[in-house]
């Protein structure tokens, strides 16, 4: 048999969340496909969401690449734009759009003999201060674009720092702040990442780029909007034993049985993208009835408590998130994000399931 570890990828929710994104925006909205579609595999997930999404959005040109090289032909934003010239011809042989957030990025366009037709989204900074143009720059920067003659389009972009802090007025004062410095400037706008979507009605434009929303994990302070878990990283107990009082358990002795404690092993570690960090009460399900990690997470294998679940034992199906636990709430109990749970998933095959998968 072999090792019952696996991270199931719902392509229907991973559908059913865009819809629900580009529905609740109005707009027309990329789906952010990088860091390998936040651990789900890029090329699956743009594939069960084409025809219906209206392009796709990576970090960088390598990205994008591996789509175009898979058959996605839908548009393509390179989010960190062109880091040379070879970059930049890379980005126009592939038809990809690209970001433009800097002097640099704007002086290669202009420099390039082969660079045209290009469509460039113009980014200014309206507040978050690491990349974009100083709004105060950003007509100028239009200006030098359409005076290339090497933008056959320009879209205005911006992203925000804060809009998963609802009560914060950061997000309110950036969209201000953009509209004025962009007032009279041709082309399209693009303001809302994920909590953007979800929570700033006022910051819909005409495109969205959703992210972490895709993949059902909502970014705001009280989850209401019905999304839907896409990966499920799940696997077994493989062996049980009893602590008795006094009996520490794992590396570290961090957890020290008080009473009899009915402990299972879970073939899955913190090498697979499991939080090294999530302390004991972090919540699994076991057979799909709740539970807890006991002890420290170790590299291949981690701790349940099977205590108060005597029908379960070798063979139980366990469940570190997805559709019964929350990856927000491990997340939590790890001092972490969402982001970066879904991002470290390595080394367990990836299961693609829904009408799509084969």
């Amino acid at each position: 048999m072999a090792r019952p570890s696996r991270a199931r990828i719902d392509l229907d929710a991973l559908r059913h969340n865009y819809r629900f994104a580009r529905q609740l925006h109005g707009g027309r909205a990329l789906a952010v496909l990088k860091a390998n579609a936040y651990g789900h595999g890029a090329v699956r997930c743009a594939q069960a969401l084409a025809g219906i999404a209206d392009g796709f959005a990576v970090a960088f040109t390598d990205e994008a690449v591996a789509l175009r090289a898979a058959g996605v032909t839908a548009p393509i934003l390179v989010l960190e734009g062109a880091f040379d010239a070879d970059d930049l011809a890379n980005i126009q042989a592939h038809g990809l759009w690209t970001a433009v957030h800097q002097e640099a990025q704007l002086q290669l366009i202009e420099q390039s003999a082969q660079a045209d037709g290009l469509h460039v989204w113009l980014k200014a900074d309206s507040g978050m201060r690491r990349v974009g143009f100083a709004l105060a720059d950003i007509a100028a920067a239009h200006a030098r674009l359409v005076a290339s003659g090497k933008a056959s389009r320009i879209t205005l972009m911006t992203h925000f720092a804060r809009a998963d802090e609802p009560d914060q007025d950061t997000t309110a004062r950036q969209i201000a702040a953009f509209d004025a410095a962009t007032a009279g400037l041709p082309g399209e706008r693009s303001v809302s990442n994920s909590a953007g979507v979800l929570g700033w009605a006022d910051a819909r434009r005409d495109w969205a780029r959703p992210g972490i929303l895709l993949y059902g994990a909502d970014p705001m302070p009280e989850p209401v909007h019905g999304l839907q878990a896409v990966m499920t990283l799940e696997s077994q107990v493989f062996a049980v034993r009893t602590l008795q009082p006094g009996d520490a358990l794992g590396y570290g002795g961090r957890f020290v049985a008080e009473h009899p404690v009915r402990i299972g092993l879970v073939a899955v570690g913190y090498a697979d993208g499991y939080p090294r960090i999530a302390p004991t009460g972090t919540p699994v399900t076991v057979d799909g009835r709740p539970s807890r990690l006991v002890g420290r997470v170790s590299m291949d294998m981690l701790t349940v408590d099977l205590s108060a679940l005597p029908e379960t034992g070798i063979g139980s199906r366990v469940e570190l998130w997805g559709k019964q636990v929350s990856v927000n709430d491990v997340a939590r109990a790890a001092g972490t994000l969402s982001y970066e749970l879904l991002c470290n998933v390595k080394r367990v095959p990836l299961v693609y399931e829904g009408a799509d998968a084969p």
